[in-house]
């Protein structure tokens, strides 16, 4: 079914409400590890993302003020700044949470999802979808620790053999989560095979009250559309189709909203953002750190703005060891007359 066929069901709907807040759109930042940083959040919100998310903190660290969870974590600049923490301890879950609010986070999501060993190894992530009771003790203790609204990211269920996430869902929600996000796939399919938009729809069916988001496999604004038709979410989110596009997320929440794609960004502001958010890398990280951090960002920026040419810039963008020279190039990214239909 096409983007058109869609629209028609839109709509223009109201402001969403997480809690006490109320959230403009539904088109959100997804937290993805190593790649939501600071700069990006910025941007994205700037370009009308409805909500954005900070990369995963791991609750123990942060609380016991480790700097990369503590930088993980912080929000300047950004408007409606949300903080996911993971770890297994209810009590660490709570400390992370109180000293997020404290530090000025609107809202604390709790992440369930995460399929990477490094985190399941550790009985976090989306390892807890085999212990909902577990579980439940951790969003217990979060919740019962802040005074600002609590979500949940989660994934399908471990495997197809245990698909859990409607019985979670409904859990939470009377443990006073304030909002679902759902990944359409189990955790040992990580990131393999088309998510599956229809089961999302079984969480939206077990909760009664709260928003369900739809997060997996949205790169377009005909995906957008047909994630909001065949799961009944109240929002999509957005991860790795943003990465290079920071602007995408703003056209899907505008989509959404109207039912018509909005006026295409021009490229001045592209290269404009572009060239911040790399200034913003070298900024909070330094330039040796902020240079190794940024190189996943250029070859994204690179592969969506190059168009044909996309492989051949991300290897340029890679390759750079001068911060002049990143400058330079991506100037030189948007401002090329092969600039494809992709930028």
């Amino acid at each position: 079914m096409g983007m058109n066929s869609h629209a028609k069901n839109l709509g223009s709907p109201e402001p969403l409400r997480i809690g006490d807040v109320r959230v403009p759109g539904r088109a959100f930042l997804a937290p993805m590890a190593g790649v939501t940083d600071l700069g990006m959040r910025r941007l994205a919100e700037r370009f009308g993302a409805s909500l954005t998310v900070s990369e995963m903190v791991a609750a123990e660290h942060y609380s016991r003020g480790d700097a990369t969870n503590r930088l993980r974590a912080k929000g300047a600049g950004v408007g409606l700044h949300v903080v996911q923490i993971a770890g297994c301890k209810p009590s660490a879950m709570a400390d992370a949470a109180r000293l997020a609010q404290d530090s000025g986070a609107a809202m604390i999501d709790i992440n369930m999802g995460c399929p990477a060993k490094r985190v399941t190894n550790g009985y976090a992530g989306s390892h807890l979808m085999r212990d909902i009771g577990h579980a439940i003790l951790l969003i217990r203790a979060t919740v019962a620790s802040v005074r600002i609204p609590v979500t949940l990211k989660m994934r399908l269920g471990w495997d197809h053999q245990s698909i859990n996430a409607p019985e979670l869902g409904r859990r939470a929600e009377c443990e006073g989560v304030a909002m679902l996000t759902v990944h359409g796939r189990t955790r040992c399919q990580f990131y393999a095979a088309k998510a599956d938009w229809a089961a999302i729809g079984e969480v939206k069916k077990a909760v009664s009250s709260i928003p369900v988001v739809a997060n997996g496999d949205c790169a377009s604004l005909a995906d957008a559309a047909a994630m909001i038709a065949r799961s009944g979410a109240d929002a999509v989110m957005i991860g790795r189709s943003a990465v290079g596009r920071p602007w995408f997320i703003g056209d899907v929440a505008h989509y959404l909203a109207h039912g018509q794609a909005r006026a295409e960004i021009p490229l001045a502001e592209r290269k404009s953002a572009a060239l911040e958010h790399f200034e913003t890398l070298l900024e909070i990280l330094g330039t040796a750190q902020g240079l190794r951090h940024a190189r996943k960002h250029l070859a994204a920026y690179g592969e969506w703005a190059g168009g044909r040419d996309g492989a051949a810039w991300r290897e340029r963008l890679v390759r750079l060891e001068c911060p002049n020279a990143v400058r330079s190039t991506l100037c030189q990214l948007f401002e090329s007359p092969s600039l494809g239909e992709a930028a």
